[in-house]
C-alpha cells in the first residue's frame, strides 16, 4: 500500500495543467478566497511580505539580488529578514567570513540545516534561535531606522531534501499521505506565523537553484517569488517552466488543503510572480545591447513571467568582491555609480509592488 501512496504523490507532483495565474509588478498578490477569509489571519501576516528569489539557471545573480535589494529595502528603515536555502550558502558568506560562519554558526548550530534536520522541521530546534544579527552592515545601517537579520545556510543543506523525500513517503494510506505532504511543505510558512517574526516587513528567502523540497517550502512561505536572469538563451530558457512547476504545486497544495471539505489545520496558498528582473547586462551608449534586448524583449512578448522595468548591468568593479567586508556592495560608501541607481530604481519597483512603503510598519 506504501507504494501505491508513494507512486500516487509523485505522478501528482508531475501533473501539467493548462491555466495560469501570474500577477504583473505593481499590483497587490492575489489571494485565494479561503486565504482571504481566514479570520485567524494576523495583522503580521498583512503587514510582512515574503518573497522567494529564485531561478534553476545558477550565476545569474541570484544572491547579489537577494543580499543588495535586502541591505537597500534597509537602508530605507525598513526591517528585513535573509533566509539562505541556497547550500552554497553564498547569501551567509556576503554577510560572515567563512572562519566566523563556522565558529559562530556551524559549531553552534546555528543554520537552517539543523531545522530542516527535526524529525519534523522545527520539531525541536525554533526557527527564531537561528535568527543572528550580522553586525557590519548593521553599522551601516545604524542611523537608517532599519536593520538586517539572517538565517544561515550551511553546505550540508544539500543533503536534506533526500532526508524530506524519505520522510515524505512513509505513510500508509492516501489521507496519511496527504497530511504529511501538507506538514513537510508548509513548516517553513508556519513557524514565520512565530510572534518573533512580527517585527519584520520584508523576508527574502535565497534559494537553491533547483525545485526540491527544502524550495518548495520556501514558495509555499511566499506571496510573491523574483525571479533574477542573465538576458541570454539558457538563462530564459526555463522560465516558463519554473512558473509552471510553481502552479503545479499550487495546485496539489490546495488540492490536499481542500481534500474532504478542506483543512482546519491548512490553509491555501496564492503565490504570485513579482517578475523577472534582468542582471549582469551589456551597456553600451547608455543602453542594453542589441542581442541582450531581443532576450529581454522576447521575453516579456512571449513569456508567461512578467518582466520588471529595471536592469542591473554587468558590474565586476562592484560585484567582484562581494561578501568581503559583510556589506553589501551598494551600501558602501565608495560606491556610486549606475549600478547603485539601478539597485535604487530596482529597490523602488519591488517595494512598490509589494507595497511596503519606507519607514517601516505601517
Amino acid at each position: 500500500m506504501t507504494y501505491f501512496v508513494s507512486m500516487y504523490l509523485l505522478v501528482s507532483c508531475f501533473r501539467h495543467t493548462e491555466s495560469a495565474k501570474v500577477v504583473k509588478p505593481g499590483r497587490q498578490a492575489s489571494r485565494s478566497p479561503f486565504a482571504g477569509a481566514d479570520e485567524h489571519e494576523t495583522t503580521r501576516e498583512k503587514s510582512m511580505r515574503v518573497v522567494a528569489v529564485m531561478n534553476y539557471k545558477g550565476g545569474v545573480g541570484k544572491t547579489t539580488v537577494t543580499a543588495n535589494l535586502g541591505a537597500l529595502a534597509a537602508s530605507r528603515g525598513l526591517r528585513v529578514l535573509l533566509i539562505d536555502l541556497d547550500p552554497q550558502t553564498n547569501l551567509t558568506f556576503s554577510f560572515y567570513e567563512i572562519d566566523e560562519w563556522h565558529h559562530r554558526l556551524k559549531d553552534e548550530n546555528r543554520t537552517i540545516r539543523q531545522w530542516y534536520e527535526d524529525e519534523s522541521p522545527g520539531r525541536d530546534t525554533s526557527l527564531a534561535d537561528l535568527v543572528v544579527t550580522p553586525e557590519r552592515v548593521n553599522r551601516v545601517l545604524e542611523h537608517s531606522g532599519g536593520r538586517i537579520d539572517l538565517i544561515s545556510s550551511h553546505l550540508g543543506l544539500i543533503d536534506i531534501d533526500l532526508q524530506l523525500a524519505a520522510r515524505l513517503g512513509g505513510a500508509t494510506t492516501l489521507d496519511g499521505s496527504k497530511q504529511r505532504f501538507l506538514e513537510l511543505h508548509s513548516c517553513l510558512r508556519e513557524a514565520l506565523r512565530d510572534d518573533h517574526f512580527a517585527k519584520y516587513d520584508l523576508v527574502l528567502i535565497d534559494c537553491a537553484p533547483n525545485f526540491g523540497i527544502v524550495t518548495k517550502t520556501a514558495i509555499v512561505a511566499s506571496e510573491q517569488v523574483l525571479v533574477p536572469a542573465k538576458a541570454d538563451y539558457l538563462s530564459t530558457l526555463g522560465l516558463d517552466y519554473l512558473v509552471g512547476n510553481c502552479r503545479e504545486l499550487v495546485e496539489q497544495f490546495n488540492d490536499f488543503v481542500n481534500h474532504k471539505g478542506g483543512s482546519k489545520e491548512y490553509r491555501p496558498i496564492d503565490p504570485g510572480v513579482l517578475g523577472v528582473v534582468f542582471t549582469m547586462v551589456q551597456i553600451y551608449s547608455q543602453q542594453v545591447v542589441a542581442g541582450q534586448q531581443a532576450y529581454i524583449d522576447q521575453v516579456g512578448l512571449n513569456s508567461q513571467v512578467p518582466v520588471l522595468k529595471t536592469t542591473i548591468r554587468n558590474s565586476p568593479r562592484d560585484f567582484g568582491d562581494a561578501g568581503q567586508g559583510g556589506v553589501p556592495a551598494m551600501l558602501r560608501p565608495a560606491v556610486r555609480d549606475d549600478v547603485v541607481r539601478e539597485f535604487d530604481e530596482l529597490t523602488d519597483e519591488v517595494l512598490s509592488a509589494l507595497e511596503l512603503p519606507a519607514g517601516g510598519h505601517r
